[in-house]
């Protein structure tokens, strides 16, 4: 895809997972963005004027992320910083409590240790700070499953179905205090069930290839976005943990009272 594809179909309106609505930024927030991918929660971000640190093992997508804020800086779309590294997006070389917000979405599941990743993401949120984890929902990756022989096998692909209340029990167990859930993506159900039929290695297979062009032409569209967040009480393909860490002393005080 062309840098002008990616500007159209990334930096315009990127496919959030997580709702910042939840998961409030303020300006001058240090956000790790674990698992970058493109850059589509980073870019966000930048729009806020937050610092962002993205990482991710792919260098192409940390480059596609690095044009996007580039051209975003050239727009005046944003006033945040940005750095993007490529590494282990669960291996952190930070000390404790360095990150005010961290978004980890759709990594767990890739994860060969996954309490041990939870763990790290903990570590390294600041007392007040607030972290969304983001995976695929149990019913969704059953379904894959069953359609392709292929899905939990392809190298660098799932490795887990993650049970979100064995996720959320872990992320309690390393001090963090879930405060709301989510679901989103419902309109990408449909999709992977597609991918998995016509063989998950041809996404340019006819079918695939023209529900990805609805996929993109939903993000403009309002009444699709609205179809979609109908959509997500009943199939969707994420499931959104919002958490976060309590100061030294905070006692029961909700998610509303730090930083």
């Amino acid at each position: 895809m062309p840098p002008a594809a990616w500007w159209k179909s990334t930096a315009r309106r990127s496919m959030l997972t997580v709702d910042f609505r939840t998961l409030p930024l303020e300006e001058g927030d240090l956000v790790l963005d674990a698992g970058c991918g493109g850059g589509r929660h980073s870019l966000h971000c930048f729009r806020r004027n937050c610092s962002i640190l993205g990482m991710d093992l792919d260098r192409k997508s940390l480059l596609k992320a690095r044009w996007l804020v580039g051209e975003m800086k050239k727009r005046r779309e944003g006033n945040g910083k940005a750095l993007f590294l490529q590494g282990d997006a669960l291996r952190f070389p930070f000390g404790e409590g360095t990150f005010d917000k961290i978004i980890c979405a759709e990594v767990i599941e890739h994860v060969a240790d996954d309490r041990r990743g939870v763990a790290e993401l903990a570590r390294i949120l600041a007392p007040g700070g607030k972290i969304a984890i983001t995976v695929p929902t149990r019913m969704t990756e059953h379904l894959y499953d069953f359609l392709s022989a292929e899905y939990f096998r392809t190298p660098g692909g799932h490795v887990r179905k993650v049970i979100p209340r064995v996720l959320a029990r872990c992320m309690e167990e390393n001090g963090l205090r879930v405060y709301a859930v989510g679901f989103a993506h419902s309109f990408h159900t449909p999709y992977w069930i597609l991918r998995c039929v016509f063989g998950l290695h041809r996404e340019t297979a006819p079918v695939p290839a023209l529900y990805k062009k609805f996929l993109t032409y939903s993000l403009f569209s309002r009444p699709l976005r609205f179809m979609e967040k109908v959509g997500n009480y009943f199939f969707p393909k994420s499931i959104i943990l919002y958490a976060q860490k309590p100061r030294p002393g905070a006692g029961s005080k909700g998610p509303g009272s730090g930083k």
